[in-house]
């Protein structure tokens, strides 16, 4: 699905990406890990060409993508749930929802108006309700419902569960195992290490803009100081 490769990102003249190689297979699930500032949104902003990376490559789906405009790296099957959900204030829920509503990649239609609402009931209970009138959870819901009905073929979540209650933050995980049981490739950034140690294949861990782990959980939970040493855990 995404292949990055010499990834250099700067903003202004502060260096914050130094040859980044990253990479998600089609149906992967991978966790982006590191300490705040370490360069994971920008990561994932570079990819979607929200920042314009200096150096490096990016292909999506097979094709060369880089320097492209996002709207069209976004057609390749990609949706983006974004730190701060962006959700449109202005918008009740049914209109959130349906304004992003397309097929995806083949035509497929996986992903409904309907089945979005089963998902999220929460949802089905305030479709008149603005954006703006959500509490923090439902706003991530919308997100990740308003993802899901562009029928993608990869999920980006970043801080998928931040400052979320605890019964809310079980209910978005849930539905994360569901999209990865669904065969949608995800990449995942989140402080919950211990929920991502069970759910991603792979775990990628960011420090100062550079790679220093790429691999799968095994290796983490067996050597704990890995995660101490960079996560801080």
């Amino acid at each position: 699905m995404i292949v990055a490769k010499g990834i250099h990102t700067f903003y202004g003249n502060s260096h914050i990406l130094h040859g980044v190689d990253f990479s998600v297979a089609k149906g992967e699930t991978v966790a982006l890990m590191g300490r705040n500032g370490m360069g994971k949104s920008t990561l994932l902003k570079s990819i979607l060409g929200l920042v314009s990376p200096k150096q490096g490559s990016v292909t999506i789906a097979g094709t060369d993508m880089t320097g492209a405009q996002t709207h069209a790296i976004m057609r390749k099957g990609i949706a983006y749930v974004p730190e701060g959900r962006g959700i449109f204030p202005n918008l009740n829920v049914r209109e959130n929802l349906v304004m992003a509503a397309r097929p995806g990649i083949g035509g497929r239609r996986d992903w409904t108006y309907e089945r979005v609402l089963d998902t999220f009931p929460r949802l089905a209970e305030r479709l008149d309700n603005m954006g703006n009138h959500l509490s923090g959870g439902e706003q991530q819901m919308l997100s990740i419902g308003r993802a899901l009905m562009t029928n993608p073929d990869l999920l980006i979540l970043d801080e998928a569960t931040e400052g979320l209650a605890p019964l809310i933050r079980r209910e978005i995980w849930h539905t994360i195992r569901t999209i990865k049981d669904s065969g949608i490739a995800s990449i995942i950034v989140d402080k919950n290490v211990h929920v991502l140690l069970g759910l991603a294949e792979r775990h990628v861990i960011l420090v100062k803009g550079r790679i220093v782990y790429d691999g799968g959980p095994q290796a983490l939970k067996d050597d704990p100081e890995i995660l101490k040493r960079h996560i801080g855990l």
